[in-house]
């Protein structure tokens, strides 16, 4: 087991409707993060799941005549499937509604209690329901959220953090770590808000009763501090001395790393680092939040219909003859490539297309299915020469990633592969065939095939099925398909297995 340990975090996902595209969106997103860091040689611990307290959910339960707990057994299903059908490698799947979880929460209540920041008061002010958020005067916008959610004045009884007294050390954190929220648009507004001045949150509810019950009172948890203590909660916190709560919270350098929509980079970036400092306990290495999503340029909603479901996206791409795996793979690589992370982005069937075809099909399948089918009937399946190779995308590939700049990671692969091609085409290996000129040949296929391994290698995170494949196809061993073994190049004598098209063009439905 590797001494470095990396922890990543989807956000766990809110119950009160189905998995859409953008849950899609962050989830490979962490995968991808978490097969980087694995390639890398880390310990990594994936965590995803699902926020199941609050009064939306209690009235979605309602609305659909169940229970709140059978309302969220069904739905939680639901992303748990998600999760496999999008090909996650996530180590564990957190439900708040878990035993796990509600002692770590209940437990998490205590510490703050007994440290001294919370008390008991009166709360009255704005509240959506559908944020299950508090604003201030100040931020509504025509009389709404700024998410533009309705608000309700809202008044009742309340246990309050004493939020206002972290906000000069919330400030110091920001200062001395400016990577802690990323991007830095994301950094700027939270800065803003924070230097805004912070007003005490109330953090129990008692108009309402589906959340985690508060240990002698008739309160419950306000769902965020609810929700925020899941990262705590699956790794075996509070048993301080938890493996996973050691490795992963208390001695991993680089993490926890939580990805999040940029609608939620409050509660992340301001409540729970301020949870945290006041429960005594390591905060985050950064939060990450990313953009959203249109649909062909509109903005989606229920309301409008337009909303995207990755189960009918991966259906449409298998009506142009993909299989399982590579409709699945293309998507992946469609929603990390199209948009720089942390913008917003727009999703267009059209673009898709265009992207799969130019970059997948055309470029990369191209190389490997021209240069690996000529290996396999003119020498036998057999490289038959080794020359010097280097390869100058590794760094801005490595750079990007660190950076989570998926786009400019996939982008430095496509540049690569693209002069490969040229440099294909130019030593033009079928002309030297003919003209006899069979060491001149045999290098140009080394370099091809050898660029090819080292493409299939970086695509890893992205397209772990297709990925696979190629390597399959150059038969690379299982040990050699990580970054440490980028160096140990292919020898000559090395046999490939029969090519096959990896990345089929995709624009016309098979009848």
């Amino acid at each position: 087991m590797s001494t470095k340990k990396f922890y990543i975090t989807s956000p766990i996902y809110y119950v009160n409707d189905v998995p859409h595209i953008g849950h899609a969106y962050t989830s490979v997103a962490c995968d991808v993060v978490a097969r980087f860091k694995r390639l890398e040689g880390f310990d990594v611990h994936f965590l995803t799941g699902t926020d199941e307290h609050g009064q939306k959910v209690e009235k979605s339960a309602k609305a659909r005549e169940k229970n709140p707990q059978e309302f969220c057994d069904e739905v939680s299903q639901k992303f748990r499937e998600l999760a496999q059908t999008l090909n996650l490698s996530n180590d564990d799947f957190i439900r708040t509604t878990e035993e796990r979880h509600k002692k770590c929460a209940q437990k998490f209540w205590e510490i703050l209690e007994k440290n001294g920041w919370i008390y008991q008061s009166t709360y009255e002010g704005w509240y959506a329901v559908r944020d299950e958020a508090f604003y201030n005067e100040d931020e509504l916008i025509n009389g709404k959220a700024p998410t533009g959610a309705e608000v309700e004045w809202h008044k009742e009884e309340s246990y309050f953090f004493k939020l206002s007294a972290f906000q000069e050390k919330l400030l110091t954190l920001y200062e001395a770590a400016p990577d802690f929220i990323r991007p830095q648009s994301r950094f700027n507004e939270v800065v803003s808000f924070v230097k805004g001045g912070l007003k005490d949150l109330s953090i129990s509810r008692t108009s309402f009763s589906w959340g985690i019950p508060i240990p002698k009172t008739s309160h419950v948890m306000y769902v965020w501090l609810d929700a925020l203590t899941n990262y705590l909660s699956a790794l075996g916190f509070p048993d301080e001395n938890a493996k996973l709560y050691k490795n992963f919270w208390v001695d991993a350098a680089e993490s926890p790393v939580h990805m999040v929509g940029k609608d939620i980079v409050r509660f992340h970036a301001v409540y729970w680092p301020a949870f945290l400092m006041a429960a005594n306990l390591n905060i985050p290495h950064s939060v990450f939040a990313h953009g959203w999503w249109t649909n062909e340029g509109e903005k989606i909603s229920k309301s409008v219909g337009n909303v995207i479901d990755p189960h009918k996206e991966l259906e449409w791409l298998k009506s142009f003859g993909c299989s399982d795996e590579t409709a699945l793979d293309y998507l992946r690589y469609f929603l990390l490539r199209e948009v720089p992370f942390g913008n917003d982005g727009d999703y267009s069937r059209q673009n898709f297309l265009l992207r799969i075809n130019a970059e997948l099909a055309n470029n990369i399948g191209n190389l490997a299915q021209r240069s690996l089918s000529m290996i396999y009937k003119n020498s036998g399946g057999e490289i038959l020469a080794k020359v010097p190779h280097s390869n100058k995308h590794l760094e801005e590939y490595f750079s990007a990633m660190k950076n989570f700049s998926f786009e400019r990671a996939i982008g430095s692969i496509t540049e690569f592969a693209s002069e490969v091609n040229k440099n294909f085409n130019d030593a033009a290996p079928w002309n030297l065939k003919k003209e006899g000129k069979i060491s001149e040949m045999n290098e140009a296929l080394y370099v091809a095939a050898e660029s090819i391994r080292v493409i299939a290698i970086l695509l890893t995170p992205f397209m772990p099925k297709s990925a696979s494949q190629i390597l399959d196809l150059l038969n690379v061993d299982e040990s050699k398909r990580n970054f440490a073994a980028i160096g140990s190049h292919l020898k000559s004598g090395h046999k490939i297995n029969e090519p096959k098209a990896v990345f089929p063009r995709i624009g016309e439905e098979k009848k």
